[in-house]
């Protein structure tokens, strides 16, 4: 494959559209974590408050994510972007103007990024159930990498720019850069054109149920999102919460210093993956993304028995790319095997299942790190992330899904979507 052929699906009119206003969107949505933590350390310099404003969040996206996937199926999913992006621009706008002026409250900044989150509840299984309507299943891969690198690379520059933003005008303005990039998504997003949607008659409930079945129907699908429902919890408690444990824990070793440098190497692993995927095909892309998983697995053993940067720096380099490689194979997975009238419904049970088992994970390994040495809480979860995958890939379903014949270049959509 040539270097342009790398490219190929943002030839595409509509798909370059879409890419555009997702790597703009993606870069705010970078920059909010750092901005909103200063914003309200700024209002109230106390640890709780932060807590209070990210729970509010997180659980107003669990509570809405099925709904999310509902309306997402029945309604023009560019337009539910839209929609989402300009509730998200609002509501960011809203924080950044009480942070400017000093009207902020802890209570206020809870009760409006309680509606950011679930907005986000519906941006998600809409945007999953987009990209197949705009690009054809040969060209899915590559579409789905090329928005990897995208975020991957979103994932660098924004926290840099929200910190800078912070430091010099202040956390209300950083936030408000975060709103405009919404909005400039938006007119992004009206230059992408889909074929026309036939509106549902059935109940939400009905909606709720057939999601259900189409998920429960496929073996490697429930599968997949069973196990990393523990999987997920493993990783946000063993590398999350006790990676910074035990650097700080071992400054001679790692310290805070080395363990960022461990984040960016598994960062860069990841973004050089998604130049690989853009250009290669995955054959069968869970067996390949289940054994790319696997590559966590010595990034977790060896952060319990010798976390040493020069160590861990290999490993984690390994380990994004392992991630990397199961993202877009899971992905590509789910656009080629799911009908388009039920994917963001499906997209939905799946992202329920990761966002329910990261806080329990954090929780979880938070208290046993209080009670056990947590070197050896790396290495176990190591074992038993090693454990589950392998469990999973042993699914006969699992290794044998294999990709579909390519479609027609032309894109046709599915009745009713």
């Amino acid at each position: 494959m040539k270097l342009s052929d790398s490219w190929e699906a943002l030839r595409d009119k509509d798909f370059r559209w879409f890419f555009i206003a997702r790597t703009v969107s993606r870069t705010g949505s970078s920059m909010a974590p750092v901005a909103l933590a200063f914003a309200v350390l700024e209002v109230e310099q106390k640890a709780v408050a932060l807590g209070l404003v990210m729970a509010a969040r997180t659980t107003a996206t669990i509570v809405f994510l099925l709904v999310g996937g509902v309306v997402s199926d029945r309604f023009s999913r560019r337009v539910v972007l839209q929609v989402s992006h300009v509730l998200t621009a609002l509501t960011q706008g809203a924080v950044a103007w009480l942070v400017i002026t000093g009207n902020a409250t802890v209570a206020s900044i809870v009760a409006i990024e309680a509606i950011n989150g679930a907005v986000t509840a519906f941006t998600m299984p809409a945007m999953q159930g987009l990209v197949p309507q705009l690009v054809p299943n040969r060209l899915l891969q590559q579409a789905n990498a090329l928005m990897s690198f995208a975020m991957q690379g979103t994932t660098v520059i924004g926290p840099a720019l929200a910190g800078l933003i912070v430091a010099g005008p202040g956390a209300g303005w950083a936030l408000a850069v975060d709103a405009m990039t919404y909005a400039i998504a938006v007119l992004a997003l009206a230059r992408v054109t889909i074929p026309p949607v036939a509106r549902a008659t059935t109940s939400m409930l009905h909606d709720l149920r057939e999601g259900w079945s189409e998920f429960t129907s496929r073996q490697w699908l429930w599968v997949i999102v069973l196990a990393f429902g523990f999987l997920n919890a493993i990783h946000v408690g063993a590398w999350v919460v006790l990676g910074p444990f035990i650097a700080t824990r071992h400054p001679d070793l790692l310290g805070e210093r080395g363990w960022g440098l461990v984040l960016s190497a598994e960062a860069v692993g990841a973004v050089l993956m998604t130049v690989v995927l853009m250009r290669g095909q995955l054959r069968h892309p869970l067996r390949a993304g289940m054994l790319g998983v696997c590559l966590v697995v010595p990034a977790l053993v060896m952060l319990g028995v010798a976390p040493s940067v020069w160590l861990l720096l290999p490993v984690a380099f390994a380990a994004g790319m392992g991630m990397e490689v199961f993202g877009t194979g899971w992905n590509v997975a789910l656009m080629e095997n799911v009908p388009q009238r039920a994917l963001s419904r499906v997209a939905s049970y799946d992202a329920l299942g990761s966002f329910v088992a990261m806080p329990v994970g954090a929780t979880v390994f938070g208290w046993l790190a209080a009670v056990a040495d947590p070197r050896w809480l790396a290495v176990i979860s190591g074992v038993a992330y090693l454990l589950i995958s392998l469990a999973a890939l042993a699914v006969p379903s699992v290794w044998r899904l294999g990709r579909r014949l390519p479609e027609p270049a032309e894109r046709a959509a599915a009745p009713g979507v």
